[in-house]
């Protein structure tokens, strides 16, 4: 006869749902209470974390404004998988603007909202990186500079998931795409060129700009709760792994999230008004590799002959980082 070992859970941690936690202390999505914005039947990949990170952050809105939201959703891969028309996966009052004017839309939603008087009413605005850093950078940009009072929500899956995997000023250095073929001296996406909107959202000193990823989603949640509690623009860049586009396994999500993060590829922070004001320290540094090898559109790096010098440049980036934000206690890195 077989056996297995009982797992015990230690009370006061966030295991088992939070079911343990008094009930003040649980999250949002291990409430009985919780609004569901983002309900099943939407028609996303396996393993998807763009749909992980709306319903945990529209979720945390819908709370934090006692359920007087509005959100304004980009073209995109949120907007198909969760709208196939006739139906839809939303349970809230939800508009579907064009590819790039979200923000526009968002900022629409708002100043018709403080006509009417119906100040408790907030507006959200999300899109996916293609929506948020090309197509729609102007309108996002004017609402920065307004200081519109609107929280937009870019879940970055690093290209044009929606349409064939094509690169975006998002997509990492060296990312084989289906615009960036891996070949040549410089293989994948071309180093010196994206954005980086956190940064470009800091420099309109706007009240909250914060990052976040699905690998963390108590902090995901938090930071929206703080962003609705500040009036103004708000900006939330949350990361948000992509298997099919990736060319990771489904059951990676949250191991490739977690690996961005504690490789310093992707720093964790909060920032008002231009200003760092918090970070999330790396607790155990990873090399790049370990997040680079588990997916396929960076499989050109490696093998035989291999590209070492590649990989070398993208942990000179995540050294950068690390020391930019100061994620590790230490003082060299």
């Amino acid at each position: 006869m077989s056996t297995q070992p009982v797992k015990f859970y230690q009370t006061g941690t966030f295991t088992v749902g939070n079911r343990l936690l008094a009930p003040e202390q649980r999250s949002v999505q291990s409430r009985t209470d919780r609004s569901n914005s983002l309900n099943s039947g939407h028609r996303a990949c396996q393993g998807c974390g763009e749909a992980l990170g709306a319903r945990y952050a529209v979720d945390a809105a819908m709370r934090a404004t006692d359920g007087q939201l509005i959100a304004a959703n980009a073209t995109g891969c949120l907007e198909v998988f969760s709208t196939p028309y006739p139906e839809t996966s939303w349970q809230l009052p939800w508009i579907h603007s064009l590819f790039g004017n979200t923000a526009a839309v968002g900022t629409g939603i708002a100043a018709a909202l403080k006509v009417k008087g119906k100040n408790n009413v907030r507006v959200i605005a999300q899109g996916g990186d293609g929506g948020t850093t090309d197509i729609g950078f102007g309108c996002l940009s004017g609402m920065f500079e307004r200081n519109d009072d609107v929280l937009y929500i870019c879940y970055d899956n690093e290209a044009y998931m929606n349409t064939g995997v094509q690169r975006s000023s998002a997509t990492p250095h060296a990312a084989r795409t289906a615009t960036t073929m891996a070949v040549g001296e410089e293989p994948g996406a071309t180093f010196g060129q994206g954005k980086n909107l956190p940064r470009i959202a800091m420099a309109h000193e706007i009240p909250y700009v914060a990052t976040a990823t699905v690998a963390d989603l108590r902090d995901l949640e938090a930071k929206v709760e703080k962003a609705m509690s500040v009036r103004g623009a708000r900006y939330l860049h949350v990361l948000v792994p992509c298997p099919l586009g990736w060319g990771a396994a489904s059951e990676d999500t949250i191991r490739l999230a977690r690996l961005a993060r504690e490789t310093g590829i992707f720093p964790v922070f909060e920032a008002e008004r231009g200003e760092v004001t918090a970070v999330t320290k790396i607790r155990r540094r990873m090399p790049v590799e370990e997040y680079l090898k588990p997916q396929k559109r960076f499989v050109h790096l490696f093998g035989k002959p291999g590209r070492p010098e590649v990989v070398a440049r993208l942990q000179a980036e995540a050294d950068r980082n690390i020391r930019r934000f100061g994620l590790l206690d230490e003082v060299e890195v």
